[in-house]
């Protein structure tokens, strides 16, 4: 498995989205949540979006993410057209392309480090020596090697955290979108999944960070803010180089 996704053109966004509406509710309790949203990101991009409560950040990370579908608009990731999708299919490229990094964790309890970073190769049908390959070298990755035998509550929140990230790498996904990753973490833990985050975007890997702090937000290549529903903001903090060669690691021969 390589260490950064190499499927599709390196000139094709990872995402695309266009005139990107979103409506909850009709006629006169309607709540328009997105407006008109137009946003790419090209592979190997690092991209913190930002925005107070009721902004829409959440709406459209839902949407980039399959986990809902907007009123109208396109959106495109890695090149397929998810506006549309019925759920089964929309389970399936959630699966195949994105890995998810969620504010609180989404551990299972009873499983160890280990095996809630196989969960998703499970999933897809992958035999067990080879689930655990895979899983031990993402651990590695985040430095959790050594934890893999332990429960998620015999560790500390940001372990628990950068176990999230190993689990949202193992199946080398197009997208990386982290929700507020460091939401419920202290300073020194939240500066230690950043590390993990600025880490993965030097290695060629393509984020997009929720988030309303901006000195987590200063982390991400790109800032994009939002203000009810519409993108206020787009700004370049750091060039996007040319993707890096692929990086030799454990993961490689996995």
């Amino acid at each position: 498995m390589p260490t950064r996704p190499a499927e599709g053109p390196v000139d094709r966004p990872v995402i695309s989205v266009r005139e990107l509406h979103k409506v909850y509710g009709t006629s006169d309790v309607a709540v328009h949540a997105l407006r008109g949203v137009d946003l790419e990101v090209q592979r190997g991009d690092y991209v913190a979006v930002l925005g107070a409560s009721g902004s829409g950040k959440t709406t459209l990370m839902n949407i980039i993410g399959c986990l809902d579908v907007p009123t109208s608009g396109r959106y495109l990731l890695d090149g397929i057209d998810v506006s549309f999708l019925d759920e089964a299919q929309l389970a399936l490229v959630r699966r195949r392309k994105i890995g998810f990094v969620f504010q609180s964790f989404n551990l299972i309890p009873r499983m160890t480090g280990l095996a809630n970073v196989e969960l998703p190769l499970a999933y897809a049908g992958m035999r067990g020596d080879q689930r655990r390959r895979r899983a031990m070298a993402a651990l590695s990755l985040v430095g959790l090697i050594d934890w893999s035998s332990f429960m998620p509550n015999q560790v500390s929140g940001g372990q628990q955290q950068r176990l999230a990230i190993a689990r949202a790498l193992v199946t080398s996904p197009t997208l990386i979108l982290a929700d507020e990753p460091t939401g419920n973490l202290d300073t020194a833990a939240s500066a230690d999944v950043l590390a993990v985050l600025d880490r993965l975007s030097a290695e060629g890997r393509t984020i997009i960070m929720i988030t309303h702090e901006h000195d987590i937000a200063a982390h991400a290549k790109r800032q994009i803010h939002m203000v009810d529903g519409r993108v206020t903001e787009d700004n370049r903090v750091v060039d996007l180089a040319a993707p890096p060669p692929l990086l030799a690691s454990s993961l490689a021969a996995s």
